[in-house]
């Protein structure tokens, strides 16, 4: 697992002990970035990483010029392995660290920009999720195709591998 692009291009990140996690690939994260450059620009944007794991989305919308990343994890290995990642990069100032649950965390959250939402694949937590994510863009990954709802409207859509990947926008702004 690495940083595919901008300031930390080529860094190497560390995944969380145990096999608690499934780290996106490098060709699914490189897939998603070409696909999501022309939807939105990342400068200085907000990101919340959900069900973050080794933090390598957010990281890497921060290698390519995010303003801040919130990155949301349950699990202690996850959080501390995205904690130990953020300091090693120099990305511990633009970011913070959230041990909790996801579903407890977003109904509270502050809006942003973009949200990633990559759920253990055993999980099917859409229908509940998608409604509480207070974002504008929101891009999905998980083993099955995601199903939208109201409320969001699908932009594009890859597989990679055994990885769906969706891309979809608010019809209705979460930013005031």
């Amino acid at each position: 697992m690495r940083v595919i692009a901008g300031s930390a291009r080529g860094r190497k990140l560390q995944a969380p002990a145990g096999c608690t996690t499934r780290p996106i690939t490098d060709r699914a994260k490189e897939g998603i970035f070409n696909m999501l450059l022309p939807i939105i620009d990342l400068a200085d944007v907000n990101v919340l990483d959900l069900y973050a794991g080794s933090g390598s989305f957010g990281i890497e919308c921060l290698s390519r010029g995010a303003g801040h990343a919130t990155f949301v994890d349950r699990d202690t290995e996850a959080t501390s392995a995205i904690a130990k990642n953020l300091q090693t990069l120099g990305f511990a100032d633009r970011a913070t660290v959230v041990q909790s649950s996801v579903r407890g965390m977003v109904s509270s959250a502050q809006p942003v920009e973009i949200a990633f939402c990559d759920p253990p694949y055993a999980d099917d937590v859409w229908a509940e999720l998608l409604p509480m994510v207070p974002a504008l863009v929101l891009v999905g990954h998980a083993e099955f195709v995601i199903p939208l709802c109201e409320g969001w409207a699908e932009l594009k859509r890859r597989t990679y591998g055994r990885a769906n990947v969706v891309i979809a926008e608010r019809s209705i702004s979460p930013i005031g």
